[in-house]
């Protein structure tokens, strides 16, 4: 890990320009805390400084929305599939070798990136939900466990149910606050939550906040689309660059 002297600061930009993104786009902070951590500490370390900002500014994100009790009896099986999917694949990131998981890291990262330039225009009946749902949710899990990236293909699935603006804000931040906790769980449950990971995790919260505060104002003034493909194409490029490092 980077030393003592220099983590502050890095915290504080990488959650404070993640937070930004995710004030813009709704999304994108532990995508965008985790790529960019990865670059300068193996896979692992960066989960666990991210899971107290995800958490705190997931719940922000979760709880505003108006729908919260629907939403929860439609995605429960989801919900319960990513959490059972993230411990049984934490162990992947935990244990695995650095290069590797950056690889991992990287491929998660890109894939997201590509799926996000594209868009393809998925529709999910609802007759298939029953099955489609924990299936996702499985994947999300997996891996989520093995990078600690979770948005795919949660992020894709759950734009597909067809949901108005405000719900699909509000079920992305569900997905996002169970793929936290069940992320942490994981982790404790393979020792590679230390208590020192839980102090800097607990620092990096402020910078997240603020972030997400002033992607709101921005918001009101730029141009989501063209910010959303901006996003998205740099998280293909930083993928790259984590599967570079990873196999080289």
């Amino acid at each position: 890990m980077t030393d003592s002297l220099s983590l502050p600061l890095l915290l504080c930009c990488i959650f404070l320009l993640a937070g930004m993104v995710k004030g813009l786009l709704g999304l994108g902070l532990p995508t965008v805390a985790m790529g960019l951590l990865g670059l300068a500490m193996p896979p692992v370390e960066a989960a666990a400084l991210l899971i107290l900002p995800s958490f705190v500014t997931n719940v922000w994100q979760l709880l505003a929305g108006p729908r919260f009790g629907a939403l929860l009896r439609r995605l429960w099986p989801m919900m319960l599939a990513i959490a059972a999917g993230t411990l049984a694949g934490s162990g992947i990131i935990a244990g695995a070798a650095a290069h590797a998981a950056s690889a991992a890291l990287g491929a998660a990262l890109a894939l997201y990136g590509l799926v996000g330039l594209v868009q393809p225009r998925l529709r999910v009946p609802p007759a298939a939900e029953p099955w489609a749902g924990p299936l996702s949710g499985a994947a999300t899990g997996l891996i989520t466990g093995a990078t600690g990236v979770f948005v795919i293909p949660a992020v894709p699935y759950l734009g597909s149910l067809g949901l108005g603006r405000d719900e699909l804000v509000q079920a992305l931040g569900l997905s996002f606050t169970v793929s936290t906790i069940a992320l942490a769980a994981g982790l404790a449950l393979h020792g590679a939550l230390p208590l020192a990971a839980s102090g800097s995790s607990l620092l990096a919260v402020l910078p997240a906040l603020a972030g997400m505060w002033l992607g709101g104002l921005l918001r009101a003034r730029a141009r989501p689309e063209v910010f959303r493909r901006g996003f998205f194409l740099g998280l293909l490029l930083l993928g790259g660059e984590l599967i570079w490092r990873g196999l080289g």
